[in-house]
């Protein structure tokens, strides 16, 4: 079956264009059939195709606090006070997610800009540290993990990175480019129709399961179980 729908991309690209307070409480009946009941109901399903992924990961379908991003956006410290996010998010957080900064699926839906992601952004220094070490550790792991030929083949490598390695590293290191990550994530563009398609749970599910590798290794740089 189809979970999202032309018409929740219909409904994201009138939010931009229209991003005030009046505009969405007029059209959050749009809102809640168009873009968070579907994401709620492939959080649902993408439940058990995940279970057999990692154990170790959640799908939570709750309105508040669960899988699925809020809509409305934190404008407290932004110089940018428009009031809602111009897509919608989904992340499938590691259970211990609550306790420790751990590796997540994710994915974004946005008007001709999805996207779906593996990985760890922003790892506080000791975790960051932590993954740094491993690759130098063992860089035959980190070298299937990241750069094997069917993750590489699939997602892209991306975030931020230092400007220069590390202190403790050497900059000449086969690896040095990602032991000045700031990010250790990787992500997959995806287009419009392949998100409304039918077949799109088992397409996330499939690019799920190539980035096992990848999050096998962060699980285990960070001391989190995969």
């Amino acid at each position: 079956m189809s979970y999202f729908t032309p018409a929740t991309f219909a409904f994201l690209r009138d939010l931009a264009a229209n991003n005030d307070r009046d505009w969405f409480a007029a059209n959050k009946h749009r809102y809640t059939e168009h873009v968070q009941e579907p994401a709620l109901d492939f959080i649902t399903a993408f439940a058990k195709p995940l279970g057999r992924i990692s154990p170790h990961f959640v799908a939570d379908a709750k309105l508040v606090g669960g899988s699925l991003f809020r809509i409305q956006r934190d404008t407290r410290f932004s110089k940018d006070k428009t009031p809602y996010k111009e897509n919608t998010g989904v992340q499938f957080r590691h259970q211990a997610a609550k306790d420790a900064h751990a590796p997540g699926y994710y994915l974004h839906i946005q008007p001709r800009e999805c996207f779906m992601g593996v990985g760890l952004w922003r790892p506080e220094a000791p975790l960051a540290e932590a993954i740094r070490r491993r690759i130098v550790d063992d860089p035959g792991a980190w070298s299937k993990a990241a750069h094997g030929k069917k993750f590489s083949g699939t997602f892209e490598l991306g975030g931020e990175s230092l400007v220069r390695t590390p202190r403790a590293y050497d900059p000449d290191h086969r690896f040095a480019d990602d032991l000045r990550r700031k990010d250790f994530i990787a992500s997959v563009r995806l287009n419009d129709k392949q998100v409304t398609s039918p077949g799109f749970l088992e397409e996330f599910t499939d690019l799920c399961r190539t980035g096992t590798p990848f999050m096998r290794f962060l699980c285990q740089a960070v001391g989190v179980p995969f």
